[in-house]
């Protein structure tokens, strides 16, 4: 039967704010939105381990938000300032959380660079939220 599924649906409301604090720490983690909330709601952290490809896209949206801050110094500069004082608000939210969410990914991998008897990720040592 086509529309029926076999498991219920989860669902909840949230603000935009709380929305867009998720959708960051999903983005960096890598793992799919559902894969993100189970771990999140069984066991209440999150897990991260690094791929490529999460690696890539982390840079490309730091990137962006480099090149961003660049054109908007560029206009500050240049006294033609053609972005608004929302939209300066809207950037720095959006920056914010992408910027907490790579610190909380790091911070739960710093097993990887510090010389202690940290244990890995899969040893149960996770970092939570």
């Amino acid at each position: 039967m086509s529309g029926t599924h076999k498991y219920p649906t989860i669902s909840f409301r949230i603000s935009p704010r709380e929305r867009d604090e998720i959708e960051a720490k999903i983005l960096v983690s890598g793992m799919k939105k559902k894969d993100y909330f189970v771990r999140s709601c069984i066991y209440n952290r999150v897990c991260v381990v690094g791929k490529k490809e999460t690696v890539y896209q982390i840079v490309e949206k730091l990137q962006e938000m480099e090149n961003s801050l660049l054109e908007i110094a560029e206009q500050l500069k240049d006294g033609k300032r053609e972005i608004t004082s929302e939209e300066i608000r809207e950037l720095h939210t959006a920056y914010e959380d992408m910027l907490k969410a790579v610190l909380w990914m790091l911070n739960g991998a710093r097993y990887l660079w510090q010389e202690t008897d940290e244990k890995s990720p899969d040893s149960g040592n996770c970092q939570g939220m």
